[in-house]
C-alpha cells in the first residue's frame, strides 16, 4: 500500500482485517514511525482501532521506502495525492514518481493498482511506462467519504475493478470476496471514469439542491419540505439533498475540475458540469451576502463568530472546505473572526481560533453555522445570545432548532428556509 493518507492507511487497515498481510509505505519517516506505535493522525471513526488490530496481529507494517516492500507483493495499491494540477487538470507526478521507483522490482504478475483517483487512460500510461507485460495494471478506485470511510470499506455500495487483463481485474475483485458486495468488472478505461462520474453527479446534485433553497427564498417555499417531497422518489433518493454553503473537500472540487479537462480534450463542451462549478461558486457569495444582510449589511468591522470550519462534520480536513471559503471572504471583506471547530485547532490566517465555542459568541454581531456538527445542536443557545452584541444566528447548514434559536431571543436565518415559512410551522405548531 504505496500511501498513508486516508485512502491508503483506510485501505490498508482494512484489507488487514479481512486477514490479507500489508505492507503500508510511506516517505515520511516520522509519520510511519507514529503509526507504527499505533497512533493515527487522521480522524476517521474506527480506523485507530483497525490499526492497532493489524498491527498487534502481525497483519499490519508500516515502512519507509517502496522498493524493498514491492518484492514479494502479490499487489502493490497506488494510493498516493493527485492534486488539482495547473489548469485543473489532474496532477499525476506522485503516480508515475512510484512507477518509475518501483517499475523495475514488482514481481512478475504482481498486479500494480491504482487506487488513486485517476484520469482515464491513466492505467495506459502507467502500463507503457512499465515497459513490461508481466506485471497487469488494473484500476480499482475508492468510494470512501471522510468521516465513514472504515463504514464505507466494510460495508460498500459495489466494488470496481478494471484491466484490459480481464483476469487480473477479476483477481483484485477477489481480495474484497468477504464483503459480499457486487463486483463490477471492467475495462480500464470504463473503472477509470466510474469515480469521476459518481463524484461529478453528486457534485451537480448538491449544486441543483442549492439552486432550489436559493428558488425556495424568493418563492416562498420551504427547501425542507421540497426535499422531503424529493426524497421519496426512489429514483432520486434523500442523499445530498441538503443545502449548505457549497461543496468542497479533497474529491469534488478536483475531481469535476479534472474531468472537465478531460472533457476538453475529447473535444466536449462539458457545460452541465462546468455550471456545477460556476453554481457553487455562487452559493458560496449569496452565503457571505445573507451573512452581511445580517449584521446590517456592512462587514467590514463587524465580529462575527464562526461555528465550524472543517469541509463536513466527522472529520479534521480543511482541503477546499467551503466552510473556511466562506469564512476567507468575510475575513477579506474586514469582518474580524472568532472560530470554533470541534476538530481543527491551530493558527489559521485572518481569524482567531479558539477552544471554546462560547467563546465565538462574544460580542459577536452575528453567529454562522458553518460545519454540520452536532455538538452546535447542543449548545446553550440562551448562554450565547448573553453574550453576543448583535441577535443574528445564520445557520448555513439547517442544523438548529430554529424555534430554540427564536426562543432564546434571537433571529434565525436559514438557507431556502425563509421567515415567513417559520412563522407557518410556529403557528402550526
Amino acid at each position: 500500500m504505496v500511501g498513508t493518507g486516508y485512502v491508503g492507511l483506510t485501505t490498508g487497515a482494512c484489507l488487514a482485517g479481512l486477514g490479507h498481510r500489508v505492507t503500508c509505505v510511506d516517505v515520511d519517516q516520522a509519520k510511519v514511525a507514529r503509526l507504527s506505535a499505533g497512533r493515527v493522525d487522521i480522524l476517521e471513526p474506527g480506523l485507530s482501532e483497525l490499526v492497532s488490530r493489524g498491527l498487534t496481529s502481525g497483519r499490519l507494517e508500516f515502512v519507509v521506502g517502496a522498493r524493498d516492500a514491492v518484492r514479494d507483493a502479490e499487489a502493490v495499491f497506488l494510493c498516493v495525492p493527485t492534486p488539482m494540477g495547473a489548469g485543473g487538470s489532474a496532477d499525476l507526478r506522485a503516480v508515475e514518481a512510484v512507477t518509475a521507483e518501483i517499475g523495475d522490482v514488482i514481481p512478475p504478475g504482481c498486479a500494480l493498482i491504482t487506487k488513486s483517483t485517476v484520469p482515464v487512460g491513466t492505467s495506459k500510461r502507467i502500463q507503457a511506462m512499465l515497459g513490461r507485460t508481466d506485471v497487469p495494471v488494473v484500476s480499482n478506485p475508492e468510494f470512501l467519504r471522510e468521516g465513514t470511510a472504515v463504514e464505507d470499506f466494510l460495508g460498500p455500495d459495489r466494488i470496481v475493478v478494471g484491466s484490459d487483463d480481464a483476469a487480473a481485474a477479476r483477481w483484485v475483485g477477489d481480495l474484497y470476496a468477504d464483503l459480499a458486495a457486487p463486483v463490477v468488472v471492467a475495462d480500464a478505461a470504463s473503472a477509470e471514469l466510474v469515480k469521476y462520474a459518481a463524484n461529478c453527479f453528486l457534485a451537480m446534485k448538491l449544486s441543483y439542491v442549492n439552486s432550489i433553497a436559493e428558488l425556495c427564498e424568493r418563492l416562498g417555499a420551504d427547501i425542507d419540505l421540497v426535499t422531503e417531497g424529493m426524497g421519496y422518489d426512489r429514483r432520486i433518493g434523500r442523499s445530498f439533498l441538503k443545502p449548505g454553503p457549497g461543496w468542497g473537500g479533497s474529491c469534488l472540487p478536483k475531481d469535476t475540475s479534472a474531468l472537465v479537462k478531460v472533457a476538453e480534450s475529447v473535444q466536449y463542451d462539458f457545460t452541465l458540469l462546468t455550471s456545477a462549478i460556476e453554481e457553487n461558486i455562487a452559493q458560496r457569495d449569496r452565503i457571505v451576502a445573507k451573512i452581511a444582510g445580517a449584521v446590517g449589511g456592512t462587514l467590514a468591522g463587524s465580529r462575527i463568530g464562526v461555528l465550524g470550519l472543517a469541509f463536513k462534520a466527522g472529520t479534521n480536513d480543511l482541503r477546499d472546505s467551503p466552510a473556511l471559503a466562506v469564512a476567507s471572504v468575510l475575513g477579506a471583506l474586514g469582518a474580524e473572526l472568532t472560530a470554533y471547530d470541534p476538530a481543527v485547532g491551530g493558527h489559521i490566517d485572518g481569524m482567531t481560533v479558539v477552544d471554546d465555542p462560547y467563546q465565538v459568541a462574544k460580542a459577536a454581531d452575528a453567529v454562522v453555522v458553518l460545519t454540520e456538527w452536532d455538538e452546535f445542536k447542543r449548545l446553550d443557545w440562551t448562554y450565547m445570545a448573553e453574550q453576543m452584541d448583535g441577535d443574528s444566528v445564520v445557520d448555513t447548514r439547517n442544523l438548529l432548532d430554529p424555534h430554540q434559536i427564536l426562543d432564546a431571543g434571537l433571529s434565525w436565518q436559514g438557507v431556502g428556509r425563509p421567515r415567513a415559512a417559520l412563522r407557518r410551522k410556529v403557528a402550526v405548531s
